[in-house]
């Protein structure tokens, strides 16, 4: 069964959401990830909801919500405001537990950081750093250039931009199925195709400019040449703007589940997205050296960042990539399950 979203007017937007459950069972948020919508959580939501009330929604600009600017210079709090005023207008009452996949990991680390009291328990699934998406290095998180130059919106593929932005469905190389494909799940895992189009489509529905995705960009001296701008997503993730470090200091921070995929090649410590890595490998020209544009350890900067919060659980699944719900589902939906009900 899929459950279609719905529209919600919020004090802050207009904000679709996908519900199944009973609404008096404990509620269990799910947010997705970035290029994708609340859509990539069919199965999840149909496996959760037989002891959950369920909310998925879909970020501003995303899938059936509205179109509205993310100013970025506020990190991703804009997506997470945006869950507290579902949540509010909703009539969600007390703490709720918070499953946040990719860069909805960090909506949810923002979720849990500002809204301490909405939160109960949080299952990060092949989350993002919590110091941003490129541009940084370390354990500490700490920028590789003073611009933070290797981040924000310029980063993103032009390629794949525009294929998104035409609605392209075929299999070259920079499209979104090719990249759905290759990328979001371990190369070899194959889709339903009926479920691959709807995914495809989930994809297709992100509005493509300065506004939403992949945002605004500004040049840079600095190697790769492109530095973050301040409105979309990308610019969101930007070290620039987003340090989750603080998830560590909350008192008491709340449980953590963390899985991840063990061939996930978009959050790793030798992520295929991040520029210093691509331009190692000499996919990317010029690039400087290590000694100036250090690779960004994503992984080991999560894990760094959960041990100082304390009660965490990692998890990693064999022969998975960037999708253990999809790859895995079962076997999610169980861990999820016994977590939550811990």
């Amino acid at each position: 069964m899929t459950t279609a979203a719905r529209p919600v007017q919020t004090a802050r937007t207009t904000t679709a959401v996908r519900e199944a459950g009973d609404p008096a069972a404990p509620t269990l948020v799910l947010i997705h990830g970035n290029v994708s919508s609340s859509a990539f959580f069919d199965r999840l939501i149909d496996d959760l909801s037989t002891d959950h009330h369920v909310l998925a929604p879909d970020y501003r600009g995303y899938g059936d919500s509205a179109r509205a600017t993310i100013d970025a210079t506020r990190g991703v709090a804009d997506l997470s405001d945006d869950v507290a005023a579902l949540l509010d207008t909703l009539g969600v009452e007390g703490a709720v537990d918070v499953l946040g996949w990719s860069a909805g990991g960090n909506v949810a680390l923002q979720l849990a950081t500002d809204h301490p009291h909405r939160v109960r328990r949080v299952v990060l699934e092949a989350p993002g750093s919590p110091f941003g998406f490129g541009g940084s290095t370390g354990l500490d998180g700490r920028p590789v250039a003073d611009d933070f130059a290797g981040s924000g919106g310029g980063t993103a593929n032009p390629a794949f931009c525009e294929a998104l932005r035409a609605g392209d469905r075929g299999e070259e190389p920079t499209s979104p199925r090719t990249t759905l494909r290759a990328f979001y799940v371990k190369p070899g895992f194959t889709f339903a195709p009926e479920v691959e189009e709807a995914y495809l489509d989930a994809m297709l529905q992100a509005f493509v400019g300065d506004d939403v995705y992949p945002g605004d960009t500004t040049t840079s001296e600095n190697w790769p040449g492109v530095a973050p701008g301040t409105t979309g997503m990308n610019n969101a993730l930007s070290p620039k703007y987003l340090d989750q470090s603080g998830f560590a200091d909350l008192d008491p921070a709340p449980p953590v589940l963390w899985i991840r995929g063990d061939a996930d090649q978009i959050v790793s410590d030798t992520s295929m997205f991040d520029l210093a890595q691509l331009g190692r490998l000499g996919a990317v020209p010029g690039y400087p050296g290590e000694d100036v544009c250090p690779t960004q350890p994503m992984v080991s900067q999560v894990r760094a960042v959960l041990e100082r919060a304390g009660a965490f659980t990692e998890v990693v699944y064999e022969d998975c990539g960037h999708s253990p719900h999809l790859e895995h589902p079962e076997r999610f939906a169980a861990d999820v399950r016994a977590f939550l009900q811990g």
